[in-house]
């Protein structure tokens, strides 16, 4: 990604060190490290849900295909396992709508 050797970052943490002092540097450091990583997490996130996006439109084109060929060529065991591809193709397409009926929402505590 970036190449960054040993004597630029020995250029970058003195000049840090004059520019924000002593005081400061190690609040200054921990928070673009924490940017840094909550980059990456957000990344990896992005990555992961795409991933999945891409196995579920694959999923549906195999099933597509498969409808297309005829599905009246194939043994009824296999008929069975596309039937149930089907329904977990449509369960992992809407995967709220039952857990968003079955949560209640929390009742308000009262402060005394």
């Amino acid at each position: 990604m970036f190449d960054i050797g040993f004597w630029e970052l020995i250029l970058i943490s003195v000049l840090g060190l004059v520019v924000l002092g002593p005081e400061r540097l190690p609040v200054a450091i921990r928070s673009v490290a924490r940017f840094v990583n909550s980059a990456k997490s957000m990344a990896s996130n992005v990555k992961d849900e795409l991933d999945h996006e891409l196995k579920i439109h694959e999923l549906q084109e195999n099933l597509k295909k498969a409808e297309k060929m005829g599905m009246q060529d194939m043994s009824p065991e296999l008929r069975q396992s596309v039937e149930e591809l089907k329904e977990a193709a449509k369960s992992v397409q809407q995967p709220y709508k039952s857990s968003e009926n079955s949560v209640e929402s929390p009742s308000p505590k009262s402060q005394d």
